[in-house]
């Protein structure tokens, strides 16, 4: 009875020292340091990123103009279809042109009766002032005929003025493109009854290439004006399409704009982004991706390894077997890592899970390598 007593006691006695090895040892066999915290950690390395800062944009023709008549009258003739690619100097639309092809004549005749009348007046003055050399003529007759010249010469210039005036009139009656672009939906049709600056006839845009607009904080100027002033590499601005999709063309900085908005405290960008198959429309909004300075090889470290203390920013590294904390300035967000300036240099073992309860100097106990 009293074997079998001790045999139980014994069996007891050796599930009790199993129990407290495995804790001490935290299940692998190896001693664990009284007190220490588990974590986590991982090697800092450096490694390729492709850093970028997103604006939304807007694409918006580098040329844009409303086409509005300069006459009055009906449309006789609209020369290209709705939506249609147009070159400069293309015939778009024409007002009747019956009463401006008369005055433009008219005009023309009366050029043409007052330079004769003022050769006529230039042949009598000087006939008068060669009989006036002789005395065979009275000198206020002279006077007459030089009054009459001055007369006829501001008639031919009144004449010419008018022609040029009817000869514009008739210009005005053809509407042309100033530019090559694409034209947009017709507002009127033939027949329709038009005065100057009205109605609307239509917009016509250019597209290759087109500009896009984003806006920028004011404190990224100065990197923007360092980005017009320097060479700008083809893989600086690229741009994303509303359906994700990545237009397969780069962009350029051509303009920044003149001033700061006093109420938004923001400056608008204008890129040039070449659309050789017009996938790009004015009024489009697309997403304009800029390359920031955290690109190429950095150091990138995952993001729930930081610690957020009073504005400023740490990790935790393991050294002789304690953890220690390190200040870092923080970079670019690329997926779930994060790139760090400053701070850590590479080589360092950071602490990646268990730093909710970790202090300066605490004790840890590196169960596994990530």
């Amino acid at each position: 009875m009293n074997i079998h007593r001790n045999l139980y006691l014994n069996a007891i006695l050796i599930v009790l020292a199993a129990v407290a090895v495995t804790a001490c040892t935290g299940g692998n066999g190896a001693p664990r340091m009284a007190g220490a915290a588990t974590v986590t950690a991982m090697d800092v390395l450096s490694k390729e990123v492709e850093s970028l800062d997103s604006y939304p944009a807007t694409v918006v023709p580098v040329n844009e103009v409303e086409l509005r008549p300069q006459l009055s009258g009906y449309i006789t003739e609209i020369f290209v279809k709705d939506g249609e690619t147009v070159k400069k100097g293309q015939k778009l639309y024409e007002i009747d042109r019956t009463k401006y092809i008369a005055s433009y004549h008219q005009a023309k005749a009366n050029v043409s009766t007052a330079e004769a009348n003022l050769a006529k007046i230039e042949q009598d003055v000087k006939r008068y002032e060669a009989l006036r050399e002789q005395d065979a003529i009275a000198a206020q007759k002279v006077d007459y005929a030089k009054a009459d010249l001055q007369t006829a010469k501001a008639q031919v210039d009144a004449a010419k003025a008018q022609l040029s005036s009817s000869t514009n009139d008739l210009q005005y009656s053809t509407i042309k493109a100033p530019f090559a672009g694409t034209i947009g939906i017709h507002q009127v049709r033939v027949g329709a009854q038009v005065s100057p600056g009205q109605p609307l006839l239509n917009t016509l845009s250019s597209d290759d290439p087109v500009a896009v607009d984003f806006v920028i904080n004011e404190k990224e100027i100065p990197r923007f004006n360092r980005l017009k002033r320097e060479e700008q590499p083809d893989s600086l601005f690229t741009m994303a399409l509303s359906d994700g999709s990545k237009y397969p063309y780069s962009g350029k900085v051509i303009a920044i704009d003149r001033a700061v908005g006093r109420q938004t405290g923001t400056l608008t960008i204008r890129l040039s982004f070449p659309n050789p198959e017009k996938d790009l429309i004015p009024g489009m909004t697309v997403d304009v991706k800029v390359l920031n300075q955290d690109h190429g090889k950095q150091i990138a470290i995952p993001y729930k390894a930081v610690v957020e203390q009073m504005g400023e920013y740490f990790v935790y590294v393991v050294q002789d077997g304690k953890a220690h904390q390190v200040r870092i300035q923080l970079g670019s967000i690329v997926g779930g890592d994060i790139v760090v300036r400053d701070g850590l240099k590479g080589g360092e073992k950071l602490i990646v899970n268990g730093i909710q309860k970790l202090r300066e100097g605490s004790a840890v106990e590196v169960v596994s390598n990530n």
